[in-house]
């Protein structure tokens, strides 16, 4: 399946100690800026590295036309739940 089809997805964050953050609706395709995929690649390559070099996400809702910032220390994070809508 290409990549214009995962447009939308649905971000929670779980922390440490419990709490959890959203879940946050994010759009992204090739003409819409959004970091909801880099934030999971991002995720993904500091539980194999142990190094964070990125800290603030946007996420961007179309539907609602809302932003939404995270800044996350990874440390802190246990997860991150990235749920996709698959367009047919």
């Amino acid at each position: 399946m290409s990549d214009e089809k995962l447009t939308n997805h649905e971000i929670t964050v779980c922390l440490a100690g419990g709490a959890v953050l959203g879940p946050f609706k994010a759009t992204w395709s090739r003409d819409i800026v959004s970091d909801v995929r880099e934030l999971t690649k991002d995720f993904d390559a500091y539980m194999e590295s142990g190094k964070q070099s990125r800290y603030k996400y946007h996420l961007h809702d179309q539907e609602k036309r809302i932003s939404h910032s995270l800044i996350l220390k990874f440390k802190d994070v246990t997860a991150i739940y990235d749920r996709v809508e698959l367009k047919g």
